[in-house]
């Protein structure tokens, strides 16, 4: 199965993923990349920005939209 095969998986199970959970999960260490390429073959994926509650980190979490 393909990185991309791989995220929409993901999506359509959990319907969001951050870049931890992909890298941790999946080992895909080029989320963003993947994401684009997605992107581009029709796939509507929104980038919700977050904030971690403890570390005050911000990270992207992408959603598939409708």
């Amino acid at each position: 199965m393909s990185q991309n095969e791989t995220i929409l998986q993901h999506l359509r199970k959990a319907r969001s993923i951050s870049q931890r959970e992909a890298l941790i999960d999946h080992g895909i260490q080029s989320l963003t990349k993947r994401i684009s390429e997605l992107r581009e073959m029709g796939y509507n994926i929104v980038t919700k920005h977050k904030k971690h509650p403890i570390t005050g980190q911000r990270y992207a979490r992408y959603v598939m939209g409708k």
